[in-house]
C-alpha cells in the first residue's frame, strides 16, 4: 500500500512522513501532495504541514506522537553588531540590564536562519559551537547572543546567559528580517 498509518505514524511509500495526534496529522511539508491530502481528508484528519517532521521520524527522535512533545521550530541566531558598544558584548543578562537596559533588536544582526534538528537550547548551543550548520556566518554561540525559535504562530527569544538561557521579549515582536537583510 502506498500510504499507511502504523502505530500513529503515517508512512508514505515507505517513508515516515508524519504522525497523528487526536484528529490532526503533523506531516512534513515535502510530502504535501493531492494524494496524501485526499488520504488524510478521507480519514477526517486535519493536516498541519511542517518542516523537519520527516528528519525527526527517520532518525528515531520521534517514533510516535507521544515521543514528540513539541513540533520542531525554525531557528534564528542573533549576534551583536560590530558597531555597538564593545562593553555590551559577552556579558550576562543581569549585567546588560544594569549597564544598558533590555536587549534591543536594533543592536543585533541576523547570523543564521534555518532549521536545526532540535528545539533544545543546550543542543542548539552545542551545534553552533561544534558543527556549525551551513549558512551560519557568526562567531561561536556566546554570552549576549540571542536564539530565536519560531513557527508560523510566534517567536520565542532566549538570551545566552552565563549559565544557560533566559527568555526575553527582544522588542516584543517577531523579527521579520530575512538573511538577505542581514547587515555585516
Amino acid at each position: 500500500m502506498s500510504i499507511e498509518l502504523r502505530n500513529g505514524v503515517i508512512h508514505y511509500y515507505g517513508n515516515p512522513a508524519g504522525y497523528v495526534e487526536k484528529n490532526t496529522a503533523a506531516v512534513d511539508e515535502m510530502f504535501s501532495c493531492p494524494e496524501l491530502t485526499a488520504w488524510l481528508n478521507k480519514r477526517g484528519l486535519t493536516a498541519e504541514w511542517r518542516e523537519g517532521v520527516y528528519e525527526r521520524l527517520a532518525s528515531g527522535i520521534a517514533a510516535s506522537p507521544r515521543d514528540n512533545p513539541a513540533p520542531l521550530k525554525a531557528c534564528r541566531i542573533w549576534q551583536l553588531r560590530d558597531d555597538v558598544d564593545v562593553m555590551m558584548k559577552f556579558i550576562s543578562l543581569d549585567e546588560l540590564h544594569k549597564r544598558f537596559g533590555e536587549p534591543e533588536a536594533d543592536n543585533y544582526r541576523l547570523v543564521f536562519e534555518g532549521t536545526v534538528s532540535t528545539n533544545e537550547l543546550e543542543e542548539i548551543w552545542t551545534l553552533f559551537n561544534t558543527e556549525r550548520p551551513p549558512g551560519f556566518v557568526g562567531h561561536s554561540l556566546s554570552m549576549s547572543d540571542v536564539v530565536e525559535l519560531y513557527d508560523h504562530a510566534d517567536s520565542d527569544f532566549y538570551y545566552v546567559d552565563r549559565f544557560g538561557f533566559e527568555q526575553i521579549s527582544f522588542g516584543g515582536e517577531e523579527q521579520s528580517f530575512g538573511m538577505n537583510s542581514m547587515s555585516m
